[in-house]
């Protein structure tokens, strides 16, 4: 056969340039610099490389300390991994502060807070239940959080209103750990957004379909009052990769529908890993017809809500 093969080209007449005069994306002003010993959080940030996340974390505790100082809503969106994690101490802090103006839950997260104050303890092996049919059919915790619903409907409640006061009103033994529970004697509002049938509790005989439904969307609507004061604050996402931006962004649509002006604010998304609807429907949709703007950031919620928090109140301190 042959030889198709072509002969290798030639370089010998390249034209080159000096990398004296060429513009570069990075230079060793951008390199991050080692922490001396007792460095504050300041410092830290402060020695971050100044390249991607490097940039936009600073940019994003700049826009969410500003939003604090112009009292202007920094709203909460979380997903129930947050709390398995342990975070409602630093986020009952933010909320005691008034830092965090407002949150927004799943179905997940209620049954989780709602097992933390009751026993102090959440999250079961599924694995070794799931094969006996028992998975999510611990009976006080269908009776906890279905008779907090049915309750919150009786008086007219949202679903986030009604579980904070129906767990105080238990006198449960751990509700200073508990998120709902600790919003509620606060005066923050929660919102709890349920898709039925995602929920443990909607396999009891206690669940009614008709509250949940009715105090959800109670919920969905005073989220939607909560968006409608949005102009100038902040939106953070985490952990949430379907639901609550899926209700964020029929939220936005809602409200400038009905003429209120919500175009200058920054949203932000963490999360363990990069998500189609997170990056579409909370850091870009929303934000790109205003003057506002989006963040993404990727990582263990135990390790960045700790520090977003801590970089937020040693800032927040010196105003």
């Amino acid at each position: 056969m042959a030889n198709s093969y072509p002969e290798p080209l030639d370089f010998a007449g390249l034209n080159t340039y000096s990398v004296h005069d060429r513009f570069s994306k990075v230079t060793v002003d951008n390199f991050a610099q080692p922490l001396a010993p007792g460095a504050s959080i300041a410092d830290f940030i402060a020695s971050l490389p100044e390249q991607f996340a490097g940039v936009d974390f600073p940019e994003l505790v700049d826009a969410l300390v500003s939003s604090h100082k112009n009292n202007h809503p920094i709203m909460l969106g979380m997903g129930a991994h947050v709390i398995k994690v342990g975070l409602n101490p630093i986020l009952i802090d933010l909320m005691e502060r008034g830092i965090i103006t407002s949150i927004a839950l799943n179905g997940a997260g209620i049954i989780h807070d709602a097992e933390i104050a009751m026993v102090g303890r959440t999250s079961e092996d599924v694995g070794s239940v799931l094969g006996a049919g028992e998975f999510g059919a611990a009976k006080e915790t269908g009776e906890v959080v279905n008779g907090a619903v049915s309750s919150g409907a009786a008086l007219g409640l949202g679903l986030g209103q009604a579980m904070g006061k129906f767990l105080n009103e238990q006198k449960f033994p751990f509700l200073k750990e508990s998120l709902l529970a600790s919003a509620y004697r606060l005066g923050v509002p929660v919102t709890v957004h349920v898709a039925v049938g995602t929920d443990i509790v909607h396999i009891h005989p206690s669940a009614s379909g008709a509250d949940i439904g009715t105090t959800s969307h109670h919920d969905f609507k005073l989220f939607c009052s909560l968006v409608s004061k949005l102009e100038g604050g902040a939106y953070l996402n985490v952990g949430s990769a379907v639901l609550l931006p899926e209700v964020f962004l029929k939220a936005i649509t809602v409200v400038r529908n009905l003429g209120h002006t919500v175009n200058n604010f920054t949203t932000a998304n963490f999360d363990f890993i990069r998500h189609y609807r997170t990056m579409t429907n909370v850091v870009n949709r929303p934000t790109a017809s205003g003057s506002g703007k989006g963040y993404n950031f990727i990582g263990h919620h135990e390790i960045m809500l700790p520090l977003l928090a801590a970089v937020l109140v040693e800032r927040i301190n010196k105003i």
